[in-house]
């Protein structure tokens, strides 16, 4: 006779509330675990570079984080981050006082009774070193897309069932690299107060901004991943090639209490900076002198628009050599290239990065480390990883493939690579897509930011496939391209792949492409990797004079394919704000593209905004062949042409 249980417990409300409880209370620890500070992205890449370093090498000594021997925190431990807004301190309004406490003491004696601080005086009082000079001011964060006077962006489907572009904007944590400024003006910009004080970046430098465009082809995987990731790897690379910045040699042999104490430098007012009178001494050229150098699509007799081939790239200045550890540089350079050998092979057995230890005279001790060698090397990196990614994943179109066991864990031999967030490279299946890349760095050698008119900045641009980056010059009105298209018919380009690529295709348009692809270089893109479609970017340098330069224009090819340098710098040029620009160069194209392309334009303001539309031919130039193509978008018989 079986033993007596009793009845059954039934299910009540409260055993509902407990359930429920209990599974939010589970979710919140697993969203606790996984936002966990970036020490623990920071672990797993040392892990990360631990695994490369043995596998590549099992004599070479491990990769590790260098030590902090100084009392003073490392970046590390203070790592701010990319952010989607940038940092400044503003005056404090009669609306909006400021809450807190005077700093330093302060006397209530009539102005009659208040003497100036003279030598005999003793001492004179300073403030405390965490709070700026002037306690009239708020720190305030401006979201960098909401600042319509600074910056604009906008982007369209054209006719495709979905966007493939993608874009990003803010601050990047990393040592600066502008050129250093002259002493008068750092004397000057130390010496005297203005209407407000910089927000420096954790490493004691101005704010260094950030600004990308990426052009997807068979998806939005690979354009994804290099919005969330690509900025991360730059900085990731920053820090293990140990670089320091261009501005600290200057600061401490200036002030060294302002870079140990952190005592943020003022920002002068544009009367005390001169930005009125930068703007005045410009040499604005007459349309004259400009019309027989703008490159602008003429219509023939037939009734017809000669477009005009997208010129290249105007030649920056020659990379700086910065202060970094050459030897752990070295030593991740040559495992990069190793990297490259082993896991892809065929064009990479022969690789030769610019700016790589290999580019130089093999017989220097030590090859220069400059900031194009991180940025080099934060790309390949990226485009590594992504590609890696893909392989270890089951292929949807090989269903032996998919149904094959798979190893998750290693591919090639090589272990697997986690990116800078720490989370996951694309979908669950193997994406076989790419993206072109365009990335635009600007750093100030002062505190003023680079759209005031009597600042200097110096503009870093990376870039890899057929997205554009163009520059509008003050004096002139120019467009001033900072980039060029990367297709199998460039020179550069073609003898760069003859030896690796059987042939070319020439498709029905004329134009030639490699493995069906019509860029030469690209992100992702793994099926042609082998033949040369790397993502080594072409980097160029250019140093920004006060007021020299409008506004820099980012656009994807369905802008820059669809019109010419000089009609996109005239249109922003009647725009108002960046904002609008942005949204009249997508409009524009949109309405006049025969193909209806994605389109997506960024405009970023540089000092000279204000007389944007007096040089040269100004925005006239290019307005009758603006006019006759929207006429021509808006005849009926255009599709039977």
């Amino acid at each position: 006779m079986g033993l007596s249980r009793g009845p059954p417990k039934r299910w009540s409300l409260n055993d509902t509330y407990g359930f429920i409880a209990n599974f939010f209370d589970a979710q919140t620890r697993t969203y606790t675990h996984r936002a966990a500070p970036r020490c623990i992205t920071t672990t797993r890449q040392q892990s990360r570079s631990l695994s490369v370093a043995q596998d590549a090498n099992a004599t070479s000594s491990p990769r590790v984080e260098p030590k902090n021997t100084q009392g003073t925190p490392s970046p590390r431990h203070i790592h701010r981050g990319f952010h989607t807004y940038f940092v400044t301190h503003l005056p404090s309004s009669s609306l909006h006082p400021d809450s807190r406490a005077p700093t330093g003491p302060h006397h209530k004696l009539p102005r009659s009774a208040a003497a100036p601080h003279n030598s005999m005086s003793g001492a004179a009082p300073v403030s405390p070193p965490h709070l700026p000079p002037n306690r009239d001011l708020t720190v305030v964060r401006i979201p960098l897309r909401s600042a319509k006077h600074h910056f604009g962006v906008a982007d369209s489907r054209g006719s495709r069932p979905y966007n493939e572009d993608t874009n990003q904007a803010g601050t990047i944590d990393m040592p600066a690299f502008a050129k250093r400024a002259p002493i008068s003006l750092v004397r000057s910009a130390m010496n005297k107060t203005g209407e407000g004080t910089s927000a420096d970046s954790a490493y004691g430098d101005p704010q260094i901004f950030y600004f990308a465009v990426f052009d997807g082809h068979g998806g939005t995987q690979c354009s994804d991943f290099l919005r969330d990731e690509l900025h991360g790897y730059i900085e990731e690379a920053a820090e293990e090639f140990e670089l320091k910045s261009s501005l600290r040699p200057l600061r401490k042999g200036r002030n060294p209490d302002l870079v140990s104490t952190g005592v943020p430098t003022p920002i002068l007012s544009d009367a005390e900076a001169g930005g009125q009178k930068k703007l005045d001494r410009l040499d604005i050229k007459t349309s004259e002198a400009v019309a027989a150098k703008a490159d602008i699509p003429k219509i023939d007799g037939h009734g017809a628009i000669r477009e005009v081939d997208n010129p290249d790239a105007i030649e920056g200045a020659r990379p700086v050599p910065a202060k970094a550890s050459h030897s752990k540089a070295l030593q991740l350079q040559k495992e990069l290239v190793g990297e490259y050998k082993s896991t892809i092979g065929g064009y990479f057995r022969r690789f030769r990065p610019p700016y790589f230890y290999s580019s130089h005279d093999s017989g220097s001790p030590e090859s220069p480390v400059s900031v194009e060698s991180v940025l080099t090397y934060a790309f390949l990196r990226a485009d590594l990883d992504f590609v890696g990614a893909q392989a270890r994943k089951p292929d949807p179109d090989d269903p032996y493939v998919a149904d094959a066991a798979l190893n998750y864990d290693e591919v090639l031999g090589k272990p697997h690579h986690i990116p800078p967030s720490g989370q996951g490279i694309g979908g669950r299946t193997r994406f076989k897509g790419g993206s072109t890349a365009s990335v635009a760095l600007i750093s100030t050698p002062t505190p003023a930011p680079f759209w005031h008119p009597a600042a200097s900045s110096t503009l870093l641009v990376g870039h890899v496939g057929d997205t554009r980056i163009l520059l509008c010059e003050t004096a002139t009105g120019l467009a001033r391209p900072l980039t060029s298209d990367h297709h199998p018919n460039a020179p550069n380009e073609s003898h760069r792949l003859r030896r690796y690529a059987a042939s070319f295709v020439t498709d029905s348009f004329g134009e030639e492409r490699i493995q069906g692809l019509a860029n030469s270089r690209a992100f992702g893109d793994m099926a042609s990797k082998r033949l040369g479609v790397s993502a080594e970017p072409e980097i160029t340098r250019t140093e920004l004079g006060p007021a020299q330069y409008s506004f820099v224009v980012l656009m994807s090819d369905g802008v820059s394919g669809t019109l010419s340098d000089q009609e996109i710098v005239d249109v922003v040029k009647e725009a108002k704000t960046p904002e609008q620009g942005a949204r009249d160069v997508v409009a524009y194209a949109t309405e006049v593209s025969s193909d209806g392309d994605n389109a997506t334009c960024l405009v970023v303001r540089l000092g000279g905004w204000e007389r944007r539309s007096e040089g040269g031919l100004g925005s006239l130039g290019t307005k009758e062949i603006r006019d006759f193509r929207r006429n021509e978008a808006l005849d009926p018989r255009r599709g039977r042409r």
